[in-house]
């Protein structure tokens, strides 16, 4: 794989759109102090995956974007891509579909950064191990910087073994060795994590199989529950449905009474009319026998004193 463009918009002093092309062969940029040159070895380190601000020379990672000048207004963005020439299809899998392989890494304030491969998101871990295997990386001895040529002449063995293992081409095994090393020590966590969720598994089982117990126990405490209200609905349904049919025949017999009270109240009706009609007659025979009687009661007294006068000149 070789590096053929480096593209950057906002970053630092490259605030409009800037394409550097790299050919085969030797590419130089020179100028003076303070054009940018070192702009241009951060960027590509940027577009790497560089995740240090202080190897961008700033406080924070939003450092990058361009943030104004007295002519120019700030930037709200910062973007670098990276184009490599893949015709000899040697990159990993993942990336390894086109004769080009563009990665692009966009920056907003506020708001974090992304990546891109092809107009695909991707992860920086993915474009880290990209550069990886193609032995360079934002870490590459290669990209020199200012003052690094002193410290590679003063370094320890253990960063001059990078140093040849970056020319040696293994510096991305050795990176998928580390990664390798950090999952499989997340395995062992996770397996002594899985023996501890194991026993709690176990005491949460012990735990549930009494509950299960306890509630086959409470559904047959239901259904022995629901059978006996069952049966005592029933048996009070059939105590009133007797009773209905006593209460109805009671009142069969109160409305044959009822019936039998309602004709003789209408004969003794009939019977008063009747008395009613024949009253007149019957008080006029009583004044009549009334009179009688006085009469006869007038001459019993008379006959009386008649009895008593003879009786006297009997005497004399």
């Amino acid at each position: 794989m070789r590096l053929t463009r480096l593209r950057l918009n906002g970053f630092k002093s490259f605030v409009d759109p800037t394409d550097l092309l790299i050919h085969e062969g030797l590419t130089g940029v020179v100028g003076p102090n303070g054009c940018g040159k070192s702009n241009l070895l951060e960027a590509l380190r940027w577009v790497m995956g560089e995740n240090r601000p202080s190897a961008m020379r700033g406080g924070g990672m939003e450092d990058v974007i361009f943030n104004g000048a007295a002519t120019r207004g700030a930037r709200h963005f910062a973007e670098v891509a990276l184009v490599i020439d893949n015709a000899e299809r040697l990159a990993p899998a993942g990336f390894n579909d086109a004769d080009q392989i563009e990665i692009v890494r966009r920056i907003t304030r506020d708001a974090g950064s992304a990546y891109r491969a092809n107009s695909k998101d991707v992860r920086a871990r993915d474009v880290q191990m990209l550069f990886a295997d193609a032995s360079t990386g934002s870490h590459s001895p290669a990209l020199v910087r200012q003052g690094q040529i002193s410290e590679l002449i003063n370094a320890k063995p253990k960063a001059r073994r990078r140093v040849l293992e970056e020319a040696a081409g293994i510096s991305g095994l050795y990176a998928r060795r580390h990664e390798a090393e950090l999952k499989l020590a997340g395995t062992e966590q996770n397996l002594l994590r899985v023996d501890d969720v194991l026993e709690q598994l176990a005491q949460q089982l012990s735990v549930l199989i009494r509950q299960a117990k306890q509630a086959a126990r409470y559904r047959e405490i239901g259904e022995d529950l629901r059978r006996a209200e069952g049966m005592l609905l029933y048996r009070r349904w059939r105590e009133a449905d007797e009773a209905r049919h006593v209460a109805e025949a009671a009142l069969r017999e109160r409305l044959v009474a009822a019936g039998q009270a309602e004709m003789a109240a209408r004969a003794a009706t009939t019977a008063r009319e009747a008395a009613e009609e024949s009253l007149p007659a019957l008080r006029e025979e009583e004044a009549i026998a009334s009179a009688v009687l006085q009469r006869l009661a007038l001459q019993r007294d008379a006959l009386g004193d008649q009895e008593a006068r003879a009786l006297a000149m009997m005497t004399r």
